[in-house]
């Protein structure tokens, strides 16, 4: 078959070629167009594990430690625990919301000590809520403290322990999940460099010795507190720091470790939300069978510490 070629519009084809050639030309248009769609759709970020959480539907409730008429322990140099409190709420809530989770309650209560936990407690209850997070921070038992004067004041203080503790209980009605979202926090902020405290073992702790239920995570199990047992949802309480320690007291009010600790429980929730989606959980109660394995029986591995 004859062709002919023209300086402006190129090959020519014989009639008889022509269905071939517009074939050719369909596949070329719509590999552009696949090709093109490629390059302009967003990359999915790198190692986002929550393809099943749907992030504005996950509510998070953050229980505010404490009140102002009952701010709890004293750091070292004399800040109430509750201002240490609500500042690291402050900056999860926000966090939290930055991240998606539309739905982050932050509690704050007011009144004496008992009457302001069980008043949480009961707005945390009304809330449909998936997770329950107590943020509070550490101090030590009165024989472990000493004396010092601060800013002409006289103080007390405890350099003796320092670091995090996350507790969870087996009376609250889902322990199972209030442990796993405790591993996962745990995790996340030893990625990030932070330490646990192991003084909790310890037989010297006398009643307030706990059982460390995972040694690489730095989860304990304290059954009494009303927080995390009488609540309806999967709950954690974390000590965020030993603000009776001197040089853990800066680091607590630093924006430095309340930006880590605020990535890191972001990071943790996203990955307790993913797990608890409807289409997780369904594939691990095929995969169990129905078992259920209470806290007490879970061993913990090796103290890396």
């Amino acid at each position: 078959m004859r062709s002919r070629f023209s300086p402006s519009r190129g090959l020519e084809v014989g009639r008889s070629v022509r269905p071939a050639r517009l074939r050719l030309l369909a596949a070329a248009s719509l590999w552009l167009l696949v090709s093109t769609a490629a390059w302009s759709e967003p990359a999915p970020e790198a190692g986002r594990r929550d393809a099943n959480c749907v992030r504005s539907q996950f509510r998070v409730v953050l229980d505010i430690g404490h009140t102002a008429e009952a701010p709890g322990a004293k750091s070292a140099r004399g800040v109430s625990e509750y201002e240490f409190n609500a500042q690291l709420g402050r900056r999860l809530e926000k966090a939290l919301l930055d991240a998606g989770f539309d739905k982050t309650v932050l509690l704050i209560t007011a009144g004496p000590a008992r009457r302001g936990l069980y008043s949480r407690v009961k707005r945390a209850n009304k809330a449909p809520a998936h997770l329950l997070v107590s943020i509070h921070h550490d101090s030590v038992p009165e024989q472990f403290k000493q004396d010092w004067e601060y800013g002409g004041v006289q103080h007390r203080f405890s350099d003796q322990f320092k670091g995090h503790s996350i507790f969870v209980s087996n009376d609250n009605p889902d322990r199972k999940g209030s442990l796993l979202f405790g591993r996962l926090l745990g995790k996340q902020l030893k990625q990030r460099g932070l330490q646990y405290t192991p003084h909790y073992t310890e037989a010297f702790m006398g009643s307030r010795r706990r059982q460390l239920l995972d040694a690489e995570a730095g989860v304990y199990r304290f059954d009494q507190l009303i927080v995390l047992r009488a609540t309806r949802m999967p709950a954690v309480l974390f000590e965020a720091g030993s603000i009776i320690n001197r040089d853990e007291e800066l680091k607590a009010g630093s924006g430095e470790r309340q930006r880590l600790i605020s990535d890191a429980a972001v990071e943790a929730i996203a990955a307790f939300c993913d797990a608890r989606s409807p289409a997780r959980r369904r594939s691990a109660s095929v995969a169990s069978a129905g078992r259920d394995t209470p806290i007490e029986t879970v061993a913990p591995s090796a103290n890396p510490q």
